[in-house]
């Protein structure tokens, strides 16, 4: 962990890459490309161009994820801060942290001390957003880490503050697979310690035709930001693939309740990533599996938590029971008590 910049006394700027991290990087694309179907990390999608183009799908009409939570937010963070009392805020995938303004107002109003540590792949997004957030919020501290979930997890600077919470909003966690999920959920029960808090926004199961129009918009912005992860491999990896001979196509897979990403190639092409030394080759028709967002079943979520010593104090959802979002807090197990 390396501080590359120091704005003033509120902000501090970390960057959690590293020479080992990109090495791993290109074995996992290599790995994805080699096996069937073809396969690539989703973090791919959130170069500064990829998370712009995040930024426009969540103002979509057909994407409904972004305002649900965003009004589930806007009736009860001022309850989310009355629970958890005074803590420092730490967000994994923070983007343009517009939904997390609501807690920090909620927790600004509360309490006398402000201290939010965003975590976001894309550097760019994440400076601008945290030079915002200090003009918007006079006695806030900010601690900006670019980086991935799993390197901010387990390199998290130590609390300013005595309590904490951590924050995955926007149903992200339904991009990682059960396999990935419990992985991850182990690395928040590490982070935190016995009584602080993880704050868990997750999208519900439900008429499969609303889901497959949220991920197809009428617009194309889903299909300009799926195909932005060759982009971003084009320019990382000094890679030729060619936009113009992919298509993108999503759908609801209803055995594993999830919406499925795919990148369907249009001719049968080889593309080298050259940085990389390595070639592939896709068949006309064959597609590259690019995400999946999986929809939850709030009772099996909350047994899934309770596993992982995170118990829900509370849940809340929309009218419609679309979204959800849970308070959860880290339980003492069995050699941490006392």
């Amino acid at each position: 962990m390396n501080v590359v910049q120091e704005e003033n006394a509120r902000l501090r700027w970390v960057t959690l890459n590293s020479t080992e991290a990109t090495v791993d990087e290109g074995a996992t694309i290599i790995q994805g490309l080699q096996q069937t179907p073809k396969t690539l990390p989703c973090q791919y999608f959130y170069d500064d161009r990829g998370s712009q183009l995040f930024e426009q799908i969540c103002d979509l009409p057909e994407y409904y994820p972004t305002r649900t939570e965003q009004a589930i937010l806007e009736t009860y963070a001022p309850e989310i801060a009355q629970l958890t009392g005074a803590c420092e805020l730490v967000e994994l995938g923070s983007g343009s942290s517009r939904k997390t303004r609501l807690l920090l107002e909620a927790y600004s109003q509360a309490n006398e001390h402000l201290q939010y540590c965003p975590i976001d792949v894309s550097a760019g997004i994440l400076k601008t957003t945290a030079l915002e957030l200090l003009r918007q919020y006079p006695k806030l501290k900010l601690c900006g880490l670019a980086g991935t979930y799993e390197q901010a997890l387990d390199q998290l600077p130590p609390a300013e503050m005595e309590n904490r919470m951590l924050i995955f909003l926007g149903s992200t966690i339904g991009n990682l697979n059960q396999r990935e999920c419990d992985r991850f959920l182990k690395q928040v029960q590490t982070a935190l310690k016995p009584g602080e808090f993880f704050l868990l926004g997750v999208d519900l199961q439900k008429d499969p035709a609303i889901l497959e129009a949220a991920y197809n918009d009428a617009q194309g912005v889903t299909a300009a930001f799926n195909l932005n992860i060759l982009s971003h491999l084009n320019w990382r990896f000094q890679s030729n693939f060619d936009l113009d001979r992919f298509k993108h196509w999503a759908f609801y897979n209803p055995v594993d309740h999830q919406i499925e990403m795919h990148l369907r190639s249009l001719e049968t092409q080889t593309v080298a990533l050259k940085t990389l030394g390595f070639d592939t080759t896709l068949q006309a028709g064959e597609s590259i599996h690019t995400e999946i967002s999986r929809k939850f079943h709030l009772p099996t979520l909350v047994e899934t938590l309770e596993t992982f010593a995170l118990q829900p104090l509370q849940v809340w959802t929309d009218p419609n029971h679309w979204f959800g979002l849970l308070l959860c807090q880290r339980q003492c197990i069995s050699d941490e008590c006392p």
